[in-house]
């Protein structure tokens, strides 16, 4: 009796909270695909929400991207006004993107905020409107029903200028590949991922900057535009995961903090602050329960997203490399496939590829040596393909495990991934069982025996079936485990949180 009673109220819950939704989100009401789970709303009534984190059993931390505020959600109710209201530049992929809360948090009650910083004093929405740095990591202390501003950790590049601050062919004012997911590992130390913005440097494997040749002559290597790089100065410092101390300091034992000292200057400070380079971009990052190895998912432009194991000092790859190197001729042949007519006016080269004109996919190196001959490897460095892509773009978005076995035992650590798109499945959410060694991907369908989807076309399921776990969230921007044991999933879509539950 007791049991029924339970399931009763949890039935009514959800049906509440779906009719707290709008009605288009109502219409598209998430599913999963085992019948023995449901999913319920959490909460509702956010504005393009990015990012949460749980300070209490029902209390939630919610970031909104566009107006630059820090809502809080009390008993799956939204508070009426926000904790933090920040001036934010919300252009393309800028805003209020990350949040972490420090692993003393129930001591400091420091919280960590991604976001990227207007020019005006205002929320904008204008290109222009930004710092060259304005992408910032901040540290802020709860203080029981508000944020207030502790220390910056760390400036980043925000700023794309159209020509001519670009060397090359035209180039466009651009907003994107800002990354922007916070998270806090078991050793206490902040990662912090950016995306490439734009850049053409050392830290995306072009040595000499964006040039098309590829042994520079010595120490004479093309300035990636009129700000500096190619080398991981400040403003170029970008397509990495970083490892800082709470304070923005490098932890002495990061993998290239010898080599930063050697270098020296600001560009050996940037060195020693780097935990793994050669990334694109990527929405989804997270440190497994078990061992605590982190993870991340990568985006690919048409082709190759990826989600890989990221290990201190490597080298992903990017530009040079997408999905497995093997595979290096199959990523030229689709980044340089003609556009239909009309041709994409994103791509005025006439290509699919790679939305930098500034290094054209007809760079791509033709062999796995060649490609792998061309990486910037810092003293120490390594290469290692991923542990799963996807041979079309399907767009991943944020990543989380489920710790524990809160939705029973069949789940228990596994590894969850939404999409940065609803072209997929209405919002594809998507498990993976890891490994014994919890190193890999382990796979059920033999046609995933290569650790690649071969699917058809940018946001195509084919050999992705028997990794589908449920359709309709949207845009996923965070996945977590909540205190309760069941998974939480931020839809930026709907402007609400997912409850997925064993009723």
């Amino acid at each position: 009796m007791r049991r029924r009673g339970r399931s009763r109220r949890l039935a009514l819950l959800a049906v509440l909270g779906a009719l707290a939704l709008p009605a288009a989100a109502q219409a598209q009401m998430p599913e999963v695909l085992d019948p023995d789970l449901a999913v319920r709303v959490a909460a509702s009534g956010l504005s393009q929400p990015t990012g949460m984190a749980f300070i209490g059993e029902n209390d939630i931390l919610v970031n909104q991207k566009a107006n630059g505020q820090v809502r809080r959600v009390l008993n799956g109710v939204l508070q009426p006004d926000p904790v933090l209201d920040l001036a934010v530049n919300s252009n393309s992929e800028r805003g209020l993107l990350g949040m972490a809360l420090d692993r003393k948090f129930r001591v400091n009650g420091w919280v960590y905020l991604y976001w990227t910083e207007s020019s005006t004093g205002m929320d904008t929405n204008a290109n222009a409107d930004v710092p060259l740095l304005g992408n910032r990591v901040d540290r802020f202390v709860w203080k029981g029903s508000t944020l207030e501003f502790d220390r910056n950790v760390i400036m980043l590049r925000a700023a794309q200028p159209a020509v001519p601050a670009d060397p090359g062919p035209a180039q466009n004012a651009a907003g994107n590949h800002d990354g922007g997911v916070l998270r806090v590992g078991h050793d206490g130390k902040l990662y912090i991922f950016i995306g490439d913005v734009g850049r053409r440097g050392w830290t995306q494997n072009l040595r000499c900057g964006p040039a098309t040749f590829y042994d520079c002559p010595p120490n004479s290597p093309v300035a990636d535009d009129i700000f500096g790089g190619p080398m991981p100065d400040d403003a170029h410092m970008t397509g990495v995961v970083l490892r800082l101390n709470p304070d923005g300091t490098a932890p002495r034992w990061n993998p290239f903090y010898r080599h930063g000292a050697e270098v020296g200057g600001e560009v050996g400070e940037n060195i020693q602050k780097i935990y793994a380079y050669g990334f694109r971009n990527g929405y989804g990052m997270a440190f497994d329960p078990v061992g605590h190895r982190l993870w991340e998912a990568a985006n690919g432009d048409d082709t190759f997203s990826e989600l890989e194991l990221v290990e201190a000092g490597m080298n992903s790859g990017w530009i040079q490399i997408m999905g497995p190197v093997s595979r290096v001729a199959q990523f030229k042949a689709i980044e340089t496939t003609t556009m239909p007519d009309p041709p994409d006016p994103r791509a005025p080269n006439g290509y699919f590829g790679l939305q930098q004109n500034r290094w054209l996919p007809t760079n791509i190196a033709d062999t796995p040596a060649e490609a792998l001959s061309r990486l910037q490897m810092f003293p120490g460095a390594h290469y290692s393909d991923p542990e799963f892509s996807w041979v079309y773009e399907v767009g991943p978005a944020a990543i989380g495990f489920l710790q524990g076995r809160g939705l029973g035992n069949e789940y228990k650590n596994d590894l969850f991934m939404g999409g940065s798109r609803n072209f997929l499945e209405g919002g594809h959410l998507f498990r993976f069982e890891l490994t014994a060694n919890r190193k890999g991907i382990r796979v059920s369908d033999p046609r995933l025996n290569d650790l690649v989807a071969d699917n058809l076309g940018k946001w195509n399921l084919v050999e992705s079936e028997s990794l589908l776990f449920g359709r309709n969230f949207g845009i996923v921007t965070e996945i977590l485990t909540g205190p309760n044991g069941n998974l939480f999933l931020l839809s930026n879509q709907a402007g609400a949180i997912y409850e997925i539950y064993r009723p």
